[in-house]
């Protein structure tokens, strides 16, 4: 008997040995290539969803987005950086994560984007409302 398991992630086989009729369960997962990211600076560090979650959490402090929303984010932004290979820039995770969070929260995402691409005066916060608005 096989089956997939309720969150789909793996498939689930009910089995039993015929030398002596014990039953038993299996469960398959499919393995995943590592993921890696290159650093600005050319360093290769493995992918961490906690990071992620990490700076999403410190983003949208005080505001009204749920724990499980940012970790729907966060393997969200996996699923879609792992469908461009096993290696991704730092960059590139950066973009995905501020393109989610501002269908979130544009506050949240205002705040990451300060950190993220390192505002250094007001003009730095006008022009990304601007491109904040616009979405």
């Amino acid at each position: 008997d096989s089956r997939t398991t309720d969150d789909g992630t793996a498939v689930r086989r009910r089995r039993e040995r015929l030398e002596c009729a014990t039953r038993f369960t299996t469960f398959e997962r499919r393995e995943e290539a590592p993921l890696v990211v290159v650093k600005s600076s050319g360093d290769e560090v493995p992918f961490d969803r906690a990071r992620i979650v990490a700076g999403v959490a410190l983003a949208a402090k005080g505001r009204p987005v749920e724990p499980a929303t940012i970790d729907a984010l966060a393997a969200d932004v996996e699923d879609i950086v792992r469908l461009e290979g096993t290696q991704v820039t730092s960059e590139r995770i950066g973009r995905a994560v501020l393109e989610a969070l501002a269908r979130i929260d544009g506050v949240s995402a205002l705040r990451f984007a300060s950190v993220y691409k390192g505002f250094d005066d007001l003009a730095d916060f006008e022009r990304e409302i601007g491109l904040l608005t616009k979405n």
